[in-house]
């Protein structure tokens, strides 16, 4: 064999056992190792970013008679000479994989790792499958972007600290063989008594979406730091808008009257509600253009905008949803034939709304994709559609028709305008994430048991880089949820990271629909939603830089913890609250098992230790509670609810802080809200720091960042955990919270409330500023 080094890696030719295909192992990346066997000839799939931040990190390279070993600061990657192996070790040494090349040649990466280790990834669950497995993938599983809300991606990874992304877009099958026989001549384990296991990752063979060549990353860190490297290759998600932050009501069977009646009730209840989307209603369906154009009849305000403006005037935002069909006997569909924009070898049928004769465009045509965003949508856009709902795109054998729907959207809105792009998806592929792409569950039933099963069909979503994930609040179809299920329903929404309901034709979703009991309820539990708009509008900016999003799994944090290994039952939204909604009727108690740590119950205020289950009483007559608890060191900026986002002007930022002996931090974001100009440097950026020094708290405002200049003036600073003596600095001293809050500048006062003993400081926005405060009396 013949082995040149150079100062990102190695190529080595002629008998490197891939049948004398070259291979090639590059760093591209400290934590990723990029192994392609023989020389790409066509571009990378769509999971990898074109335009992709990969940058080769710099390497130490030693080699000796046996081994060479490159070392970069997150890993080492080790080729045997004996063997043909390629051994991969984190940075203290700890053994994580090795890759045997010899089956690369057979379009088959076959890889050791120790037997036991968790895995994740590779694929979701759709509407109607069973989700018991929960997260954990095990034995033979398949990545395919699926139908009715399922996710996938040719990505698996562990929380021993590693992962396998395959630059494919066809389906891939992870086989894991838990005995086998080890490669003669490789004795190299994870340790002298830990069996291994081998996993075999093999893509299904395709002339369009597989490259010839094996082409694929190892990554390495813990998860956060995997989902990272992670959207560095296959790219980082666009911001949403920041009213997609707050409450949807998908609705289907209405019109215009019964539309503004609807938004009106939210308003005069003081329900806070920022989007409806519209079913069918909307579309002239079935006529000239009919799939991208207002139904005039339904909706006479909708063609000439004065429907636009009333909702406007209303705060509401009104977007659509879109097929991947044309009816073919049109001026679009005999536009799609004249052109061959169909998908290949469908025959027309009757579409089940129209009844009239349909066929799908193919969206993966770059023609069909510049077609789709046409004049009559346009029009629409400009008229008051500004997001898509887009269905049905999920019944192809092609993993990326429906990440192409939306990227047709996509590319069309950015080309004509700087209104940011929002939609939901019936299923995933990783790559779609680039265009402003949310999933949603699909077409689920209502009750409780279908409810339970979004938790799993979330988080194994999430696990696979579908961040941006909602479902349709109180089930789509078989009936009407009972008052206590659309409660716990909209409790457990208001903690996803897309807030949303639907039902099917002619229901309802409404919270004044199902009584007062659970209007209040599910009121109270949108509100909160909006008090917390601030925190999870800066996870919209942390899931942009960091690839990580408002919602994970606990095993993000805690990937040590067997407990949390498979744990569906309550997740982390952001950093510092956990939640775990209740899903099952009349229930009056839940066990919850909280991860190490302090944690605080967000209603009660009673403190838990965690490493442990603890048993809370619930509130089964109201169903007024949501069990959430506060993580020790906690900083969580808050604003009182308004009916949609962005009513009044946020010059007071209200901040709950729960300092502990570790410093924690928090990147406050904010921009315009509705544009890209956050791309040209247009934001708003503060971090704010808190550790406790035994009676010493410590808080530190950064310098701020960006261009945009916010109405924000004030943080106040709600420092729990006893009332300080003295704080330092010019702060003037006030006798309560009221008097300081009607003062007109910086300042702090003493006080009292749920949480036991707080001290409020009131401080300068925008400034930097270290603040300490001697809590010893």
């Amino acid at each position: 064999m013949t082995i040149h080094l150079d100062a990102d890696g190695m190529t080595i030719s002629n008998g490197a056992g891939t049948t004398g295909i070259p291979l090639i192992i590059r760093f591209d990346g400290a934590g990723i190792v990029h192994v392609r066997s023989g020389v790409a000839t066509v571009p990378s799939a769509l999971v990898l970013d074109p335009h992709s931040e990969r940058t080769h990190a710099p390497v130490k390279v030693h080699e000796d008679a046996l081994l060479v070993t490159m070392t970069s600061s997150k890993l080492s990657a080790t080729w045997h000479k004996d063997s043909g192996s390629l051994s991969v070790d984190d940075a203290d040494g700890r053994y994580l994989l090795t890759l045997y090349p010899a089956m690369l040649g057979d379009g088959k990466i076959a890889l050791t790792h120790a037997r036991g280790d968790a895995l994740y990834g590779i694929h979701g669950f759709d509407a109607t499958a069973s989700a018991r497995t929960g997260l954990l993938r095990e034995r033979s599983q398949v990545a395919s972007a699926g139908e009715q809300g399922n996710a996938g991606a040719p990505f698996v990874w562990s929380t021993t600290g590693y992962g396998v992304l395959v630059d494919s877009d066809s389906k891939v099958d992870f086989q894991e063989v838990v005995a086998h026989p080890i490669p003669p001549g490789n004795d190299r384990q994870a340790g002298p008594d830990q069996q291994l296991a081998r996993l075999d990752i093999q893509p299904v063979k395709s002339t369009t979406t597989t490259k010839p060549a094996m082409d694929f990353y190892i990554l390495v860190g813990q998860p956060r730091e995997l989902f990272g490297e992670l959207a560095g290759l296959s790219g980082r998600s666009p911001l949403f808008p920041k009213w997609a932050m707050g409450f949807t009501n998908s609705q289907w069977g209405i019109d215009q009257q019964e539309l503004l009646q609807i938004v009106d009730t939210y308003r005069a209840k003081h329900i806070p509600i920022d989007n409806i989307t519209l079913d069918f209603d909307w579309k002239a369906w079935g006529e000239d253009w009919g799939e991208f154009r207002w139904n005039a009849t339904k909706f006479p305000g909708g063609p000439d905008g004065r429907l636009k403006t009333e909702l406007d005037q209303r705060g509401v935002h009104l977007t659509g949803i879109m097929k991947p069909r044309v009816h073919v006997d049109t001026v679009e569909g005999r536009y799609a034939t004249a052109h061959d924009l169909w998908r290949p070898d469908e025959k027309a049928t009757p579409d089940y709304f129209s009844h009239k004769p349909v066929k799908d465009i193919d969206f993966d045509k770059p023609a069909a994709r510049g077609w789709f965003f046409n004049d009559a949508l346009k029009h629409s856009f400009a008229t008051g559609i500004i997001g898509w709902w887009n269905d049905e795109a999920d019944n192809t054998p092609s993993n990326t028709q429906f990440l192409n729907m939306q990227r047709a959207l996509y590319d069309g809105q950015r080309a004509i305008s700087n209104q940011r792009v929002w939609s939901i998806n019936r299923n995933f592929w990783l790559g779609s994430q680039r265009y402003a792409y949310g999933l949603w569950s699909g077409d689920i039933p209502t009750g409780f048991a279908s409810m339970a099963g979004q938790r799993a069909r979330m988080l194994s979503a999430i696990n696979v880089g579908a961040m941006q994930w909602g479902m349709d609040g109180g089930g789509f179809k078989d009936g009407t949820p009972t008052p206590e299920n659309y409660a716990r329903w909209i409790e457990f929404g208001a903690f996803t990271p897309i807030f949303r309901v639907h039902g099917d034709f002619g229901q309802k979703r409404q919270p004044w629909v199902y009584g007062p009991v659970a209007e209040k309820a599910a009121t109270d539990a949108i509100r909160l939603r909006y008090t917390l708009i601030p925190y999870i509008y800066s996870y919209e900016y942390q899931r942009r830089v960091s690839g990580v999003g408002l919602v994970r799994p606990l095993l993000f944090d805690w990937p040590g913890d067997p407990q949390v290994r498979n744990d569906i039952g309550a997740w982390m939204f952001g950093d510092y609250l956990l939640v775990s909604p209740v899903v099952e009727p009349g229930q009056a108690s839940k066990d919850i098992y909280l991860p190490a740590g302090r944690w605080t119950d967000w209603s009660s205020g009673k403190v838990y230790q965690g490493g442990q289950t603890i048993h809370l009483a619930i509130d089964s007559r109201t169903w007024s509670d949501i069990p959430l608890f506060i993580r020790d060191g906690a900083i969580i900026p808050n604003r009182p609810a308004e009916d949609y986002v962005g009513q009044h002007p946020l010059t007071q930022l209200d901040v709950e802080v729960f300092p502990a002996a570790q410093r924690n931090t928090f990147d406050y974001y904010d921009d315009d809200g509705s544009t890209y100009d956050y791309e040209h440097g247009q934001d708003y950026r503060q971090t704010l720091a808190v550790q406790r020094n035994g009676d010493t708290v410590q808080f530190d405002l950064g310098a701020a960042a960006g261009s945009f200049k916010p109405a924000l003036q004030f943080y106040l600073l709600k420092i729990h955990g006893g009332t300080a003596a003295t704080v330092s600095g010019h702060l003037k001293s006030f006798d309560n919270l009221n008097a300081l809050q009607h003062s007109a500048d910086e300042g702090w006062a003493r006080g009292h409330d749920r949480y036991g003993d707080v001290t409020y400081v009131r401080v300068t926005a925008a400034q930097a500023a270290s603040i300490t405060l001697d809590m010893k009396r």
